[in-house]
Parts: C-alpha cells; structure tokens; sequence
C-alpha cells in the first residue's frame, strides 16, 4: 500500500485586528509633510483581546469597595453563577465568505488571509457568528430571564454594557457550522459607580465549530438603579429664593490610554497636526497607530500629516445613556480621510440629525477642558 500524503499545515492566521463596535447590553468591534523614519520592537502579548467602543463613553468604575450596609440580594444572585443561559445555540449561518467581505469592509482591514479561496475569518469576528440578528434565539434558558427579573424587581433597571474578552484557540474558516453554550460565570457584589449602585454580571460563551472548541467570549454589563440627578432628587415645593451656590465643575471626559505605540499621534494633536503611520516597507498608511505594518510586516515607519480633508463614511447618534461630560444627542462619526484611511471622532457644526453618509468635514481641535484636546470634524460650510 502506497501510504497517503500527511496533509500540508494549516497556515497560521494573522494577527488579530482590534476595531471600534458599538456595545450592546445583550451577551447572545495642508499638504503632506514626512517625519523621520523610526523603527520600534514589536511586543509580544497574548492572543486576548478586549472588544472596544465606537462611542467616547467611560465604562463605570466601581468603587475598591462594595457599596455599605448588608446586602440581602447578593446571595440570591450568586446562586445564578454556573447556570446555563443558552443550551446547545447554533449560529444561524455557516462562516461565510460574504460576512467575512462586510466585516472587512467596515472595519477597513484588507489583510490577503480573509481573501481567497483559503481564507479565514477575522479572529474578532467570533460573536458575529452567534448573533441571533432581529429574531433572536429560541436556545435561551430561563435562568437569564430569571437573574434580569430578579434585578429588575430589586430597582436595577438600567443596564450598559463594560467591556468584552474574546480568547482564539482555532481560526474559522467558510464553511464552519458554528455551535454555541453560554453560561452566567459570575455576578458581583454590590458596587456604587458614577451612574449608579448595581451589580456586574459576566457571562462566557464558548463558540464551537463542529465539536472543536474555537474561542471563548465573556462578556460583562452593569445592572444598575441610575443615580437620581439633582433635580430629580429634590421635590417640587414652594418656591424660595435660591441660596448662592458654586456650580459644581463640569465633569472630565476620559483620558486617552497613551503608550509607546501611540504616543507620536498624540504629540501630533497637541501641536495641532493629524499625523498617520506610513510603512517603511511597503509604504501603506494605516490608522490607528500599530507597532508593525499589517500588510508586509514591516516595523519601519513614518508618518505623513493629514491635510484635515475628509468624508462621513457611517455614524451613530448617541442618545442612551447619559455619560458625564457628554450632552446628547451627540454625532460619532466613522471618517474617511482624503489621504484613505478612517478615524472614529465627533462630528459637530451640525444637528445630530442632519448628520449624513457622504458628507464632506474638516479637521478642526477641540479644547475639551486644561490638559485635553481632542481632533473633530465640523461639517463644512458650517460655522
């Protein structure tokens, strides 16, 4: 017998690439002037990613400690911990080629490996593949209803979603009939954060592709009673001649994480420049700013300043929930630079709702309090 060939290795899949997406509470992404060529080591970091957010929102930070006093509810809530919320969910379509050109598309990656007749999908793209879309799931157990019933009656209505880890143990490929469980791993102690008193609750689904585990995905959301505002707080009664109060100083937004990789662009902004990252191998521009080219793997780079020209490629409206120092209706804008690549900002000049795809900006930075400017775009011909 003439022995069969040991089939070829599977190429390993590139990088995972981190984009902005939009959180949902429900667990079932002038001219051009050059700088100096610099080069930085790549780090090694382990194959997690969190998920991040398209709108400028805080995630609420608990306080060290759980909010006072005794806390009846909180045993009745860990009792939930281990208990499944969805049994046995299949994705409702296989990994597919058309999805995988849609992600891409949106998320502007171009890497050759979701290409072609080998190619493989996004490593993010792991929750997509679980999403029961507009109908939802029929797989959902009663024990979630039961945990939100639960929190519902006990005042914790609101809910906004922290923050996501996905883990990738096996690239997904068209084709991959996707299965799914989900199980409450845990929920906190009682916390106090700036929107309100609640309770963390985290959930992991482990996404299977036929019977062979691919990725792990937890993902956590505050249930919260809101923090009544001041004029909620007080009642109605005979009006008084109101007493001289300082005005309490207006809320700070969040600061930007800056490190090593990101540094430069940041520079930039404080001298008023938009800079972009050009490879020093292949010459492609990229945004945001990365350690090494994703197309050829170079970590030579330049940057090139943008000429503050730029398009409306998509956008939301934000109008739920409040986050300090943010006064909705408030546009975040997908652009699309003249120079072809994207930056996720503010769009301002304009109504919120007269916001369109299409529509032409231009740079312009905002003072956004002492130590923190920011680039926006306003729409032009608007002042």
């Amino acid at each position: 017998m003439t022995p069969e060939p040991e089939p070829a290795p599977e190429p390993a899949p590139p990088p995972a690439s981190v984009s902005a997406s939009v959180s949902v509470p429900d667990p079932l992404r002038d001219p051009v002037r050059e700088e100096p060529v610099r080069e930085q080591p790549l780090r090694e970091e382990p194959l997690r990613t969190p998920a991040p957010s398209l709108a400028p929102a805080s995630t609420p930070t608990p306080d060290p400690d759980p909010a006072p006093g005794p806390d009846p509810l909180h045993p009745l809530l860990q009792a939930f911990a281990g208990r499944p919320a969805a049994v046995a969910g299949v994705g409702k379509d296989p990994v597919n080629l058309p999805m995988i050109r849609h992600w891409c598309e949106a998320m502007g990656d171009e890497h050759p490996a979701y290409r072609g007749p080998g190619a493989v999908a996004p490593p993010t793209m792991l929750q997509a593949w679980t999403m029961g879309g507009l109908s939802g799931h029929t797989g959902r157990s009663s024990a979630y209803e039961e945990l939100f019933a639960l929190l519902d009656g006990a005042g914790c209505t609101s809910v906004v979603a922290t923050d996501c880890e996905q883990e990738y143990l096996r690239p997904l490929r068209p084709g991959d009939e996707i299965t799914f469980d989900t199980v409450v791993e845990s929920v906190s102690a009682r916390k106090t954060t700036r929107l309100g008193t609640g309770y963390f609750v985290t959930t992991r689904t482990d996404v299977r592709a036929g019977a062979v585990l691919a990725g792990t995905h937890r993902f956590r959301i505050l249930k919260y009673a809101p923090t009544a505002r001041s004029s909620e707080a007080t009642p109605r009664a005979t009006p008084a001649p109101a007493p001289q109060v300082t005005p309490e100083p207006r809320p700070l937004r969040p600061r930007p994480v800056i490190n090593r990789d990101n540094a430069g662009f940041w520079e930039g902004v404080a001298a008023h420049r938009l800079l972009i990252q050009r490879c020093g191998g292949c010459s492609a521009l990229r945004f945001p700013w990365l350690p090494g080219c994703l197309d050829c793997g170079s970590r030579a780079w330049d940057t090139v300043q943008a000429s503050g020209a730029g398009t409306v490629f998509s956008y939301v409206v934000m109008h739920h929930p409040p986050f300090p120092a943010f006064d909705p209706p408030y546009a975040v804008g997908l652009i699309e630079l003249a120079e072809g690549v994207r930056i996720i900002s503010n769009v301002v000049g304009v109504p919120p709702d007269e916001v369109r795809i299409g529509m032409p900006v231009r740079l312009e930075f905002l003072r956004a309090d002492e130590e923190l400017e920011l680039p926006v775009f306003r729409a032009e011909g608007k002042q």
